[in-house]
């Protein structure tokens, strides 16, 4: 076993924080339906058995959420130290993977993303990298340096993407830019609220 380790629609959004600016082409599969809301933002479902993970690839779904690339881990409770829940998602599994959820949203309306990040602390490279991408367009860059982490101890930190739908649905992927590795960034604790028009989101 190697050592420790959320559905896709057309929409496009303007960037308000931590854009990087990449469009992404869409993927040429059929989106799945949006869910109503956004949910399992702490990746409880399924269950996966205590000190165990879950290796999940490409095209699966877990509770509302799909593997969009490559393959990621789907972390059990006592694995690591989760930021909320039990439970818990290496992004990278055997290599970089990606995540998708999608949901319906509000056209004019603003939305905040909010996300516990961490790393995976095993592993050679001590920096774990990823992006935020909201409908195939990538709003933010992140990284996290797991020097001095451990299992018990994560390190998470709070990040924040904020978008203004301009559709019905409104898909949000986060995906690892961490390459040849099977320890990646980790993320957890994931809510997605609406609030008023841009400046006033955050």
């Amino acid at each position: 076993m190697l050592p420790i380790r959320n559905y896709l629609a057309a929409a496009t959004a303007a960037v308000l924080i931590g854009g990087a600016g990449t469009l992404l082409a869409a993927p040429a599969s059929a989106s799945p339906s949006a869910i109503s809301h956004f949910d399992d933002g702490s990746f409880e479902t399924p269950t996966v058995a205590a000190n165990t993970f879950q290796n999940i690839t490409m095209g699966q779904s877990f509770g509302p959420w799909r593997v969009a690339s490559g393959n990621i881990d789907l972390i059990g409770a006592g694995y690591w130290q989760a930021a909320e829940g039990d439970q818990s998602v290496d992004l990278n599994g055997t290599t970089a993977g990606a995540v998708s959820q999608t949901f319906t949203t509000v056209p004019g309306t603003g939305y905040t993303v909010t996300y516990s990040l961490a790393g995976n602390p095993g592993g050679s490279a001590i920096l774990k990298t990823g992006k935020v991408l909201i409908d195939g367009q990538n709003f933010q860059d992140f990284s996290f340096d797991t020097t001095g982490k451990t299992t018990t101890n994560m390190g998470y930190v709070r990040r924040q993407v904020t978008f203004v739908a301009t559709s019905t649905s409104t898909t949000l992927t986060f995906a690892s830019t961490t390459p040849n590795s099977a320890w990646g960034p980790v993320i957890d604790d994931v809510t997605v609220k609406s609030c008023p028009p841009p400046p006033c989101c955050g």
